[in-house]
């Protein structure tokens, strides 16, 4: 006796623009929030909480001045993002590169995988350490973010 094995529909739509649903919605978050960082200076007190590593330790974490820089940068001024946050761009284009793929993975339909190195932890962690010491040196005025 041989099994008829019937296709079942899930209703699962895995056509090409419903994969792209995930991205497009967290693009759109990310510009929402920027437009936000944009439209409210993160320079004027009262708007946006302080840092908590800075509330409790007193130190500059490699994070603090990001969203000065977001602002200074949402508005092409590159020189004062840098001076804010020299993270600012080495950070926004690692992330819109990983839109990029994410979004063509998602158009080609192949997964999205990424194997990074056994080693990549502890350089960023290495990176980690140094930028929060970098900035915090006294009178290194030029690595804080203020």
């Amino acid at each position: 006796m041989t099994q008829l094995h019937e296709a079942v529909h899930t209703g699962r739509v895995t056509g090409r623009w419903h994969r792209l649903v995930r991205p497009a919605a967290v693009g759109a978050v990310v510009a929402a929030g920027a437009a936000y960082v944009a439209a409210v200076d993160p320079n004027e007190p009262g708007h946006y909480p302080l840092c908590p590593t800075y509330a409790l330790a007193g130190i500059y974490c490699p994070g603090c001045g990001m969203l000065r820089a977001t602002h200074d940068l949402v508005h092409l001024d590159l020189a004062g993002a840098l001076a804010r946050n020299p993270l600012v761009l080495p950070l926004y284009a690692g992330l819109l590169v990983l839109l990029v793929v994410w979004v063509r993975a998602a158009w080609t339909g192949r997964p999205l995988r990424w194997d990074p190195p056994t080693w990549m932890p502890w350089v960023l962690a290495a990176a980690f350490v140094a930028v929060v010491v970098v900035r915090n040196v006294p009178g290194w005025t030029w690595a804080s973010p203020a």
